[in-house]
């Protein structure tokens, strides 16, 4: 489910406009979630269910919505082992 035929403009990282891309996975992979069903999960832990509901139903505002943006787009595009090698790492 990687297209975006409803939103093609589509760019989660957008508000990450000159983030260096090592420094956005160290952040990505530290992220929890910080409400709801699954509070306390990373964000590369959340069911892709969960994420793909969220991006029909609407995101978070902010930086917590661009972040599960990107996540949902990398579990997509089975990517959130990167995420998984840069928490082990740390």
């Amino acid at each position: 489910m990687t297209d975006h035929e409803d939103c093609p403009d589509f760019d989660p990282a957008a508000g990450y406009a000159g983030t260096d891309d090592a420094a956005l996975l160290v952040d990505l992979a530290g992220t929890k979630m910080p409400f709801g069903k699954y509070a306390g999960r990373y964000l590369s832990d959340l069911p892709e269910r969960y994420l793909l509901w969220f991006r029909k139903e609407g995101f978070p505002k902010g930086e917590l919505g661009r972040k599960m943006a990107i996540v949902c787009e990398m579990k997509a595009n089975g990517l959130e082992h990167l995420l998984r090698s840069v928490r082990r790492l740390g």
